[in-house]
C-alpha cells in the first residue's frame, strides 16, 4: 500500500467518523457544535470521495495487469485498452489527492485588507495604483464581494499615495493572498510629451483581515492620538478633531485614518487595520520568519522586486511568477482577473506540493 493511499485512507477515515458525530443526538442537539464537525466534515469531503476513486481505480488495474497474462489475445487487447485509460486517470487522482492532502491555509476563509502604495515612478506611479485599485473593485463586484476604503491619501494628479481597504465576501483571502507583491506597468504617461514609455511600480499587500476573537489586544497597549484632518474628505474635514492615530506601543505599528467625519468611526477603521497587521506579525513570528511578511510582500518598491508586469504597448501582462503571459490587459484592468489568479494558484500549489514530496 502506497504512503499516498494510507494517508488518503486516514482523511476518508475521519470524514466517516464526523459523518457518524452528525447522526448522534449529542450533537445534533448542540448547534455549535453541530456547525464545528459539519464544517470539518465538509472541508474533508471532497478527499473522502477521491480516497474512494482511487481504491476503485487501484483495484481495476490490478484486474487489467492479471487479464495481461491470459492465453486469449482478445483477452488481453481488452486489457491493454482498459489500462490506456486506466493508467492517465490514476495519475489525475494522485494529483487531487495530492493537492487535496496540502495543509489549509487557515485564512482562506477570511476577509482581507487590501493595501496599495504608489511605489517607483512619482505621479505615474500614483495614476496606476488607482488603475489597480478599480481593477480590484470590478473583480470585487463580479465575486459579489464588497469593498470599503479604509483609509486613502491621494496624490496631486488625482491619483492615489496609499490606498488602504476592506474587502469582504467569500473566499476573498483565498483568492487574493497571492497578489501581493510589486506589480510593475509600462506605458506612456499622459503628461509626456515625447512618447516614451516609463516604468513606474505599485506595492500591494493583503492581510488576513483579523477578528477581535483573533487577536486580544489590550486597552493599555494602545495610545490614541486625535487630531484635525487634512486634505480631500469632505465639506466638514478640517473644522473638528475627527482623524484618529492608533498606536500599538508594544509593537510600534501605527495606523491612522481620517476619511470620516466622525471620530468613533475613524477609530473603528483604524483598529480594523491595526488587528490584521498585528495578527500578520503574529503568524509570520508563529511560521518562524526573520522578517516581517510585509516588507516580504511589498519589498521597497524597485522596479526589479517585480511579481507582475502590466505592458501597455503590447497590451500584455506577465506574472513572472506562474510564467504566464496574457495579452487582455484591457479585460483584465476590467476585473477579468480569473484567468492570472488561477494560473498563479496552480503554481504555487505546484511548489507546496514538490515541497511536501521532498519532506
Amino acid at each position: 500500500m502506497s504512503d499516498l493511499l494510507e494517508k488518503i485512507q486516514s482523511v476518508a477515515a475521519r470524514a466517516n467518523a464526523l459523518e457518524e458525530q452528525l447522526g448522534s443526538p449529542e450533537v445534533a442537539s448542540n448547534p455549535g457544535e453541530y456547525a464545528k464537525v459539519a464544517k470539518e466534515h465538509a472541508a474533508l469531503r471532497p478527499a473522502a470521495v477521491a480516497a474512494e476513486a482511487y481504491e476503485k481505480v487501484l483495484r481495476e488495474l490490478e484486474d487489467a495487469k492479471a487479464m495481461l497474462e491470459e492465453r486469449d489475445s482478445e483477452m488481453r487487447e481488452l486489457a491493454e485498452s482498459e489500462l490506456a485509460t486506466l493508467e492517465p486517470r490514476c495519475e489525475e487522482l494522485e494529483q487531487e489527492i495530492r493537492l487535496l492532502l496540502l495543509p489549509k491555509d487557515p485564512n482562506d476563509e477570511k476577509n482581507a485588507i487590501l493595501e496599495l502604495r504608489a511605489g517607483t515612478g512619482g505621479e505615474e506611479a500614483a495614476l496606476f495604483a488607482l488603475d489597480l485599485f478599480r481593477m480590484y473593485g470590478r473583480y470585487a463586484e463580479r465575486q459579489g464581494w464588497k469593498v470599503e476604503p479604509l483609509s486613502m491619501s491621494e496624490s496631486d494628479t488625482g491619483g492615489l499615495k496609499e490606498m488602504i481597504a476592506s474587502v469582504t465576501g467569500d473566499q476573498v483571502f483565498s483568492r487574493l493572498k497571492y497578489e501581493r507583491g510589486v506589480h510593475r506597468v509600462q506605458r506612456v504617461p499622459a503628461t509626456e510629451s515625447q512618447g516614451r514609455i516609463h516604468t513606474s511600480t505599485v506595492t500591494v499587500a493583503v492581510l488576513p483581515e483579523a477578528e477581535e476573537v483573533d487577536i486580544d489586544i489590550s486597552p493599555s497597549d494602545l495610545r490614541v492620538d486625535v487630531y484635525r484632518a487634512s486634505g480631500p474628505g469632505g465639506q466638514s474635514v478640517n473644522t473638528t478633531d475627527s482623524a484618529v492615530r492608533v498606536t500599538h506601543v508594544p509593537t510600534g505599528t501605527v495606523v491612522q485614518c481620517q476619511d470620516e467625519k466622525s471620530q468613533h468611526k475613524n477609530k473603528a477603521k483604524a483598529m480594523k487595520v491595526l488587528r490584521s497587521r498585528i495578527l500578520e506579525r503574529e503568524q509570520a513570528r508563529a511560521a518562524g520568519e526573520r522578517a516581517s511578511e510585509r516588507r516580504a510582500q511589498v519589498g521597497t518598491g524597485e522596479r526589479s522586486e517585480k511579481i507582475r508586469t502590466y505592458n501597455f504597448p503590447q497590451t500584455r501582462i506577465t506574472d513572472h511568477r506562474a510564467g504566464v503571459t496574457v495579452h487582455r490587459l484591457e479585460a483584465v484592468l476590467e476585473g477579468e482577473l480569473d484567468e492570472l489568479l488561477d494560473a498563479v494558484l496552480s503554481h504555487m500549489n505546484a511548489k507546496a506540493m514538490a515541497s511536501e514530496d521532498a519532506a
